[in-house]
């Protein structure tokens, strides 16, 4: 009965990467997603994500449709030759998509509304539910978005 119990839970947790997904994502960085840091809203612009490290400007009012967001970093250096590759994990499904329409990343352009980079771009989010998004500079793990999107 153990084995059945733990056969069912390593099914249960198992993350299956996509086959067209960047080389530089990690099973391990999924697995490590602390679901109750939501991002919250942050200076005078309505910036939704974590101050002073990333967020976006659209996101609060995330919705199932094409929108525009742009994104926000800060400790960026060398913004003009910086790919930002943006990935979401749903929480229930366990699937890794690209949230990004058409791709998986989109250069960063340079300063704006007190951030470092920033980078506007449509985005698509697949289906309700809660998403990780995690954020990669030139494919090193950058930071991570927890939002709950469900209409």
């Amino acid at each position: 009965m153990l084995l059945l119990v733990a056969v069912g839970y390593t099914n249960e947790e198992k993350i299956t990467m996509p086959e067209i997904a960047p080389d530089f994502l990690q099973e391990k960085d999924f697995a490590s997603i602390n679901w109750n840091d939501k991002a919250v809203e942050f200076g005078a612009r309505a910036i939704i994500g974590i101050a002073n490290k990333s967020g976006v400007i659209g996101a609060n009012m995330p919705s199932l449709s094409t929108q525009k967001w742009m994104w926000h970093l800060w400790g960026i250096n060398g913004y003009g030759n910086t790919e930002l590759p943006v990935v979401g994990y749903h929480r229930d499904t366990k699937t890794i998509q690209p949230i990004l329409v058409d791709r998986w990343s989109i250069g960063l352009g340079g300063p704006t509304n007190g951030a470092d980079a920033h980078s506007p771009l449509s985005v698509k989010i697949p289906s309700p539910g809660e998403w990780a998004i995690f954020l990669y500079t030139n494919g090193k793990y950058f930071d991570t978005l927890i939002d709950d999107i469900q209409k």
